[in-house]
């Protein structure tokens, strides 16, 4: 069956006007409402109008317009099936074969901070979720059905193939109502987040209602960037979802320029590597990531000197760990990693050509380019037995304006700023954790530990074993020290300076001890406990 009969009723208006006179100049009849109608008709494209087309007036401030037979009828009607074909004839309804419509901006409308109860709820569309849900169901079979378009990137498609053959190809109007039922689902997800995050009661229709942070009932949606080799292990399966906005800047944004196809583990200690590096946003920064932890970060003037200050923490960790850059990745820098290490996968914002072709001679290296950016996740999930642990983002970053000196002994310009780069990577690093560091280089990592003192000790350990000395550095801790036990063990490796959030019982207790190895003490007020 050739396509004959097309209604085009959109809020994005991206494209329309050449899909509409690609359309008409295939002799295609063109139904329209409203705005895309007017448009259309100004563009001077013959257009239909619904309310014409079905004899009924559009009504109740346009709630109701093509909620009618001849609309659904249309849609709906099998095309393989002759009874139904004789039931649309009998009723003088004509078969709808194209149908191109997105809907009302809700999302656009709610995250405005003023809008109104009335504004949202008159930004529910009703029409359009029901004729592209028709549509969808009814895209057929092979021998024809209903191409439903929600997407202006699928227009030049569905033209491309009207153009083959008078029609479309079962296999893309599949492809399309699946794309029609995600945009619905999401829809309604969002009208339902919304909808249930409000707390009052009885909302004033022309007021901005109260809302809760966190929804009665949450609806999330992504989209599967790949199918994964395995999990964690390889008897566990998996794959990788990515949110449906805009998500420049975050690790699902990546372009992967050469390697091996990316692994479960790959993509999460790359996102840690990323976060953490990203986090530098005043220097050029490296970060060694091994098993989701930071095993050596630095900053320094360029690159190469900022890896290698990094890989000097931990060389035994760094090997077959994950790389990170804030900035562009030059030839000297590509040279040095390849020829002195082992590793699964490197990141940074841009590479030089130089660089590209030097990384090429290990093909196997996984090189992933991201866009650097600062935008934040909405929310992190965490799966547990039977549910779901959500969380907002732990954005909360540590300026010298919110640190508090609470000893005697003040720090040095020196110390402050090794302080404030110790902390910084200790936000990163599984908790119970201990960042020594100097330079704005760390010194020694310890991570993961159910004691906080032991967590001291693995991360003087590590310095040891680099050759590195904790004399006169600083300590950071992700949490408070409830006893002065922890904090004597940091003294007794060397380290002079601690950041440390407070609020134990014992500060006081742990103020003195700091008092009596005349060390300086600063406090941030603020935990990073990462689990």
């Amino acid at each position: 069956m050739k396509i004959e009969t097309a209604l085009l009723s959109v809020s994005d208006k991206e494209g329309i006007i050449d899909f509409a006179k690609a359309l008409e100049s295939r002799n295609i009849r063109i139904l329209s409402t409203g705005g895309t109608s007017k448009l259309l008709k100004e563009s001077g494209i013959k257009v239909t109008e619904v309310s014409e087309y079905t004899d009924f007036p559009e009504m109740l401030d346009g709630r109701v317009k093509t909620l009618h037979p001849k609309i659904h009828g249309g849609l709906l009607a099998r095309r393989d099936k002759q009874d139904h074909l004789d039931i649309i004839k009998k009723y003088n309804i004509d078969k709808i074969d194209i149908l191109a419509v997105n809907l009302y901006p809700f999302y656009e409308t709610v995250s405005k901070d003023n809008c109104t109860f009335s504004n949202a709820i008159e930004n529910i569309d009703i029409g359009g979720p029901a004729m592209l849900r028709s549509a969808a169901k009814n895209h057929g079979t092979i021998n024809g059905g209903v191409t439903v378009i929600v997407d202006p990137q699928d227009y030049k498609n569905v033209i491309n193939e009207i153009d083959l053959s008078g029609n479309t190809s079962y296999k893309l109007r599949l492809e399309l109502a699946k794309k029609v039922f995600a945009h619905t689902a999401l829809y309604d997800g969002i009208i339902s987040n919304y909808l249930n995050s409000i707390i009052d009661e009885q909302p004033d229709y022309n007021l901005t209602p109260s809302k809760q942070k966190w929804p009665d009932i949450i609806t999330i949606q992504t989209n599967k960037q790949q199918s994964l080799r395995y999990g964690e292990n390889p008897h566990q399966t998996a794959s990788f979802y990515v949110d449906r906005k805009n998500i420049s800047g975050l690790l699902g944004s990546y372009k992967q320029i050469q390697g091996k196809e990316l692994s479960f583990n790959n993509i999460a200690d790359a996102d840690a590597a990323w976060e953490c590096v990203r986090s530098f946003n005043n220097a050029i920064a490296c970060v060694i990531v091994k098993h989701a932890n930071p095993c050596g970060v630095a900053v320094a003037s360029d690159t190469l000197e900022a890896y290698s200050k990094a890989f000097q923490t931990d060389p035994t960790s760094a090997f077959g760990g994950i790389i990170a850059f804030n900035s562009r990745v030059n030839a000297k820098t590509a040279k040095t990693i390849i020829n002195n290490q082992f590793l699964e996968l490197l990141i940074a914002p841009s590479y030089d050509e130089e660089a590209i072709l030097i990384l090429s001679e290990k093909q196997n290296i996984r090189v992933l380019e991201i866009p650097i950016g600062y935008s934040q996740n909405d929310f992190d999930i965490k799966r547990v037995g039977g549910g779901w642990l959500m969380q907002s983002p732990d954005s909360c970053k540590t300026d010298l304006g919110k640190i508090k000196i609470v000893t005697k002994r003040k720090p040095t310009d020196q110390e402050t700023k090794d302080m404030l780069f110790a902390w910084t990577v200790a936000k990163f690093v599984k908790s119970n954790a201990i960042v020594f560091a100097s330079n704005e280089m760390t010194l020694g990592v310890g991570a993961g530990q159910m004691s906080r003192i032991d967590s001291a000790r693995i991360a003087s350990i590590k310095a040891d074993n680099a050759g590195l000395s904790l004399k006169n550095s600083v300590a950071a801790s992700d949490a408070f020290f409830p006893f002065r036990d922890g904090l004597d063990v940091i003294v007794q490796s060397g380290s002079s300076c601690i950041i440390q959030p407070g609020g134990s019982l014992r500060d006081n207790e742990v103020i003195e001890a700091a008092n009596e190895h005349n060390i300086v003490m600063a406090m941030t007020g603020t935990r990073h406990f990462k689990h």
